[in-house]
């Protein structure tokens, strides 16, 4: 796993961020179109259930799959699937709201620094503007890692991969979220230091917290918190705990994967290679990564 180089300095509308161990790939930015060095061969379509096989062409989870499933909305073959059961191969014809199931590519990663104010969403149901809608022209559909709520801001990683996806944002990774949390309020170290053997907050428990004072400024302090569950509005929830009110929140990494120098709307994909030494052989070689 890598390592946090440098000292994250306090976020401006232009500010970078220390960089975690990992090489990645061309950068891009808003407006470009999205461009890759080399085409990505398609991974082999192996007999596997229908859910895995939507996930792994970047459409849904695979909990999705289901949903979409129970909903009418897959057929093989002509026929309405009632199952996620159901295993399929490359010889079955899948249709999801009639339309063909995309061919699987080999899974890719991709680092987006998500700027304040999109809705980590495909669609919105209130008309607000998305993650995906302000993406670069060119780039594959991709599913989100996890999601970053209206006013985060920071780092996102995106798949073309539903089940890469899925095993990324399981607690049971175990990859530290970390985020750089601007507050109003005061807060004691010892008080921070009580979070690491976990607190329920209104009968919910939270896991294990990694938290430290960077700075106080004025009325506003400035903290580092680190989780692995990544409940929702965990890091809200903990703070109005120990009597503060949250006025900025930026994820700076997720696991060995850092925000680094990415300005607000940039993106950047991650070099196979490196995804890889960070997945590891086995599920590699299960996404295609590594034959």
């Amino acid at each position: 796993m890598g390592r946090v180089i440098g000292r994250l300095p306090e976020p401006s509308a232009s500010a970078s961020f220390a960089v975690m161990g990992g090489k990645v790939g061309e950068k891009t930015s808003r407006g470009q179109a999205f461009r890759t060095g080399r085409d990505v061969p398609p991974a082999p379509m192996e007999p596997m259930r229908i859910a895995k096989a939507m996930a792994h062409a970047g459409l849904c989870s695979r909990r999705d799959a289901e949903k979409w499933i129970e909903a009418g909305r897959v057929s093989v073959n002509g026929e309405m699937l009632k199952t996620p059961a159901h295993v399929v191969s490359a010889a079955d014809i899948i249709t999801v709201d009639g339309e063909p199931l995309p061919q699987a590519q080999t899974a890719r990663l991709w680092r987006y620094n998500k700027p304040k104010g999109l809705v980590t969403s495909h669609k919105d149901p209130e008309g607000r503007p998305t993650v995906f809608a302000n993406l670069p022209e060119g780039l594959p559909r991709v599913v989100s890692v996890g999601r970053l709520d209206i006013n985060t801001e920071g780092l996102l990683l995106l798949t073309t991969d539903g089940a890469l996806a899925r095993h990324l944002e399981l607690p049971s990774t175990g990859w530290v979220r970390r985020y750089r949390v601007r507050a109003h309020g005061h807060v004691s170290q010892e008080a921070l230091d009580r979070l690491k053997k976990g607190i329920t907050i209104e009968g919910v428990r939270y896991g294990p917290v990694e938290a430290r004072v960077e700075r106080q400024q004025a009325s506003n302090v400035w903290l580092m918190i680190g989780l692995r569950e990544g409940k929702n509005r965990e890091v809200k929830r903990i703070a109005e705990h120990l009597g503060l009110t949250v006025n900025r929140l930026i994820r700076v990494s997720f696991g060995p994967f850092a925000l680094g120098e990415l300005t607000a709307g940039a993106i950047e994909e991650v070099k196979r290679k490196v995804l890889v030494e960070q997945l590891g052989m086995t599920l590699s070689r299960e996404l295609g990564l590594k034959r």
